[in-house]
């Protein structure tokens, strides 16, 4: 299976080890550079417009960022790689990305009847997706 968070940065492999919590830790606190995130972009299937409201900055910010390959801030760069372990999740737990892809996208009565991307874009949201595919993956889906 391919990690979204690969051997690019730092050899990132999620585990619950504390080595892996650290080597998280010190990419957010060193900012992710925009040519990495961008892999993580293309995997995620959100256009620029959802990443700068998931991330609270404007398209023109996003744009600056890739034209001067820029690095994010670290309130930025840890809500990247939350959402690029949510992404992981999602493809372990469905299979595959696009079905995975065709949830995120759908009204989900589990989470209040909104889309799951739709609540990216804080922490509280992050939970919410995070609890609902352990809940998938353990066969609760009521």
């Amino acid at each position: 299976m391919e990690t979204i968070i690969d051997n690019s940065v730092n050899s990132y492999i999620f585990t619950d080890s504390e080595n892996d919590i650290k080597s998280l830790i010190t990419a957010v606190r060193n900012g992710i550079n925009f040519n990495y995130f961008l892999n993580i972009a293309e995997y995620s299937n959100f256009n620029l417009h959802d990443w700068a409201t998931i991330l609270h900055l404007s398209e023109r910010t996003m744009q600056r960022y890739k034209k001067e390959s820029l690095t994010f801030e670290p309130l930025q760069s840890e809500k990247i790689l939350q959402i690029a372990l949510i992404l992981q999740k999602g493809q372990e737990v469905f299979g595959n990305s696009l079905k995975f892809n065709n949830w995120i996208n759908a009204d989900n009565q589990g989470l209040g009847g909104v889309k799951p991307k739709e609540l990216l874009d804080n922490s509280f949201g992050i939970k919410l997706i995070e609890d609902e595919l352990v809940k998938i993956e353990h066969g609760v889906l009521a």
